[in-house]
């Protein structure tokens, strides 16, 4: 199933490279630079990327996420459903599919990897990574995120250690302007149109505002919409460099998920500082400013 994301404002014309300011140089003293290709022959196998919101994943958002939760001390529980006999013809045989569930020691606060099952899309990307928590160990979830492939692991980390480190996960905390002063910080513009904030270059968005449907949250009041009503608002954040290419990464925060944690998140998307890379994703490649690694 494919969830939808709120249109922001008007499309750019991007036909030339993105600029961004605030970059700083990378450890060393060496600055980034828009063209590595002709700056840099050989092309290197590694590159210090940014900004970090176009900077891509690197094909390892699992191992980000999952090395950052074992390092607090997570419990991680793989569960497999289907099955399928050695002899099985693989044609017709059942289909195994695996999702892999980190549980904190409390018990209050899971994370699951679900890019196996490709469950539904959130834009044009399918999820990845699904966030919970809730205010007692025998209770349902508080409050639910959602991000997908593409999103720069960095950021992941620091949400989850920041959830790890709250004392009452569950308990929701609205200070709306925090998270639009972390984005504002790093050089994003407020929208006027809109309670929410875009990078420089209009490639990348956070709005408060209707949430997709399923976004799972505990507020028994978002299950209650009527048809003519507003739906369920929660923070979304995605990257849209071109209209003509799908979203590099999105994420959907459910209505009741602390504006605290929201904060950290947008905070560590938008951060300035440089990230190794050793892939890089050709939506934003032409748009990221690069300097070598090795």
């Amino acid at each position: 199933m494919r969830l939808s994301l709120p249109d922001f404002g008007t499309p750019v014309q991007r036909s030339t490279p993105l600029r961004f300011p605030f970059l700083p140089h990378v450890p060393g003293g060496t600055s980034l630079h828009p063209d590595p290709t002709s700056a840099f022959p050989p092309r290197p196998s590694a590159y210090w990327a940014g900004p970090r919101h176009l900077a891509g994943d690197d094909q390892r958002l699992y191992d980000v996420v999952a090395d950052t939760l074992a390092g607090l001390g997570w419990t991680t529980l793989t569960i497999v459903r289907g099955r399928q006999e050695l002899d099985d013809d693989a044609e017709h045989g059942h289909l195994l599919r695996s999702t892999v569930l980190h549980i904190s020691p409390d018990g209050l606060r899971w994370a699951q990897w679900c890019l196996a099952d490709q469950p539904f899309l959130l834009g044009d990307a399918p999820i990845a990574w699904q966030f919970s928590a809730r205010s007692e160990r025998e209770g349902s979830a508080d409050w639910s995120a959602y991000v997908t492939s593409g999103l720069p692991g960095e950021a992941l980390a620091a949400f989850v250690t920041a959830l790890d480190a709250r004392d009452q996960p569950g308990a929701g905390h609205k200070d709306p302007e925090a998270v639009l002063d972390a984005v504002t910080s790093h050089g994003w513009r407020r929208d006027s149109a809109h309670h929410g904030a875009a990078d420089p270059a209009c490639a990348s968005y956070i709005e408060y505002c209707d949430v997709p449907p399923f976004i799972q949250d505990g507020d028994p009041r978002t299950l209650s919409t009527e048809p003519d009503d507003v739906g369920p608002l929660g923070w979304q954040a995605w990257c849209d460099p071109s209209a003509r290419l799908p979203y590099l990464w999105a994420a959907s925060f459910s209505t009741s998920a602390p504006d605290d944690l929201v904060a950290v998140f947008a905070d560590a998307i938008s951060s300035t500082q440089p990230v190794l890379r050793h892939s890089l994703p050709e939506s934003t490649r032409s748009h990221l400013l690069l300097a070598p690694a090795d």
